[in-house]
């Protein structure tokens, strides 16, 4: 029984890092109706952005994670600003393919930088001895990870229920038009969304480089192993997001452990995940917490 439940807890550490990922698919999607390929990238590049400012800089970490935050926050709204505010009211094909090309700029930069084609790790800043109660056990570096995104989750959801600008984004992701005539700036918002979609994923990859090491294959491959995390939620739901990523979590360690460890095979935790997909896409397009709008003419 002790098994089962060390499975539930390193689900919930692994779910908790998939909601707070998926989190900036939703920001955008729910706001522009825009899907982010170069997701993935920015996570990656909030965990390297951390890690110089502290190997370099001899920045504290948890500084450096408060300033990568802010540098990506930045970085994302003038990417909305110079690349996709242009293509306002342009077939969305258009504006999924300037992600795509971002994704490769972003890619291509990386690779120029040390940091492209090594392995790194942040230098060890919480105890090293493992937690452990009831036969369950979980790491120091686990728990702040797990407590940082219900943080995290929890300010932005107070943020879009309590904030006159929440507020105005939630009006503008249900009707723009309705938005726009009543003075709420829509191409502002989107550049908000896509800011704070940023600071997401740089937490995201700090969280991520502290558990699994830092590795831009490992990083940038999140941005798409998290796209079956926000199908399932529903791409304009957070509340979908996070009770996608937590169930999504369990199933993979579910998977590993048992499937994997009892019937000899390989790799179900990683394959799982687009089966569901496949699975929630037939039964259920919008998926769990999804919107379904139906327009009459």
């Amino acid at each position: 029984m002790s098994y089962f439940f060390q499975l539930v807890v390193s689900g919930i550490v692994v779910g908790s890092i998939y909601a707070l990922a998926a989190l900036g698919f939703v920001l955008i999607y729910k706001s522009s109706k825009v899907l982010n390929i170069a997701h993935g990238q920015i996570i990656a590049a909030g965990a390297f952005i951390t890690f110089a400012l502290t190997s370099k800089m001899g920045i504290p970490v948890y500084i450096s994670f408060l300033l990568s935050m802010g540098i990506t926050f930045f970085l994302s709204m003038s990417v909305e600003r110079i690349f996709l505010r242009r293509l306002i009211g342009e077939p969305i094909i258009s504006v999924i393919m300037v992600t795509i090309g971002l994704m490769s700029i972003i890619d291509g930069l990386i690779f120029l930088t040390p940091y492209g084609s090594e392995n790194f790790s942040f230098p060890k800043f919480l105890p090293t001895e493992l937690i452990a109660f009831g036969g369950v056990s979980i790491s120091w570096t686990q728990l702040v990870g797990v407590l940082l995104t219900a943080t995290m989750i929890a300010g932005f959801s107070i943020f879009f229920k309590k904030s006159t600008i929440g507020i105005s984004m939630r009006a503008v992701s249900d009707d723009q038009l309705a938005s726009m005539s009543i003075g709420i700036s829509v191409p502002r918002v989107f550049g908000l969304a896509w800011a704070l979609a940023g600071l997401s994923a740089a937490a995201a990859g700090c969280i991520i480089g502290n558990i699994t090491g830092l590795n831009f294959e490992t990083l940038q491959a999140f941005g798409i192993t998290v796209f079956p995390v926000v199908i399932l939620g529903g791409l304009d739901s957070i509340l979908g997001a996070v009770v996608a990523g937590i169930i999504m979590g369990l199933i993979q360690q579910f998977a590993s452990g048992y499937l994997d460890g009892n019937f000899g095979l390989n790799g179900t935790a990683e394959v799982l995940p687009y089966i569901i997909l496949l699975i929630i896409l037939l039964i259920k397009p919008h998926g769990l917490f999804g919107i379904h709008e139906i327009e009459r003419v």
